[in-house]
């Protein structure tokens, strides 16, 4: 990759490097750093906008399973998927679930708790 793109990449954060590097062939897995204290391949949890910002997550997953784990339930700040081909489902202490795509994240209001994850290999929700 050219010095310029790589500064710019740098720069624009994590998903514009992993685009880039695309673009250009190379492979996405080791040019992956920890995102907000969350290594590739793993799904963290965030109890508050702090421990997101300071990069500290409450929890981390990374087992593909076929039923859910279970996540202690309380109302997290945010779910961070740093996986690239894989889609976390989030159940809902409410019922119902929510399904995070690869390399993204979700914040949730309080009203919401998340009380289950599960990891699949398909790379669509």
């Amino acid at each position: 990759m050219k010095p310029v793109i790589r500064k710019v990449a740098s720069f624009a954060g994590v998903s514009l490097a992993v685009a880039v590097m695309a673009m250009s062939g190379a492979s996405a897995a080791h040019a992956e750093s920890p995102t907000q204290g969350c290594p590739y391949p793993y799904v963290c949890f965030y109890v508050d906008n702090g421990a997101l910002i300071a990069g500290n997550p409450l929890s981390k997953y990374k087992d593909v399973t076929s039923g859910y784990q279970a996540v202690t339930p309380r109302p997290h700040y945010g779910v961070l998927n740093t996986r690239n081909d894989d889609v976390v489902h989030l159940r809902l202490q409410s019922g119902g679930s929510i399904c995070l795509g690869p390399n993204t994240q979700t914040v949730f209001s309080s009203s919401y708790i998340v009380n289950g994850i599960r990891i699949s290999s398909s790379s669509r929700c």
